[in-house]
């Protein structure tokens, strides 16, 4: 019998919360036999308000863009790394554009079943609940969704995976 969740996606954006929900998705996808992508989307949206509101140059944009491409980069390697030690082959995605239109693009091009995100930060204003882009991901996405709390329990989950 298949079960409901035959592929999932994990939002990884290279916050630690987003490593722990990575490392309960392998946990996860191991336990269901499920295909499992990581993805980064670099956030051109919020390049551009910076430069829009004269925080950065177009120069520094670009110059910031490099890094944030070698940041997402290192950041999918370390998660394949982590599936890799558990047997597990994932699939990467490194795109860029606006965060949660891309995840939602890549949910239905894929047909993912799950999205899994790590914990939400704290709002501590309306204008930081408006640009919190996992918070609109989660909200728009045509998929469930799981929230990964609790890094402890994730860790000795994940460590205990064989």
């Amino acid at each position: 019998m298949e079960g409901p969740i035959k592929k999932i996606l994990v939002y990884i954006d290279g916050t630690e919360q987003s490593i722990t929900a990575a490392q309960y998705a392998i946990c996860l996808s191991r336990a269901l036999g499920a295909e499992l992508t990581a993805m980064y989307v670099i956030n051109t949206r919020a390049l551009a308000d910076l430069v829009k509101t004269h925080i950065f140059l177009k120069a520094e944009q670009e110059e910031y863009q490099q890094d944030l491409e070698a940041d997402a980069d290192r950041y999918l390697k370390h998660v394949r790394d982590l599936a890799r030690q558990k047997g597990l082959i994932i699939d990467t995605v490194n795109t860029s554009g606006t965060v949660h239109a891309e995840i939602k693009n890549k949910i239905r091009e894929l047909e993912i079943d799950l999205l899994i995100i790590g914990e939400l930060s704290h709002i501590r204003s309306r204008r930081d609940e408006f640009y919190n882009e996992s918070e609109r991901a989660m909200r728009s996405v045509p998929c469930s969704v799981l929230i990964v709390k609790d890094e402890d329990r994730v860790w000795d989950l994940f460590e205990s995976l064989i």
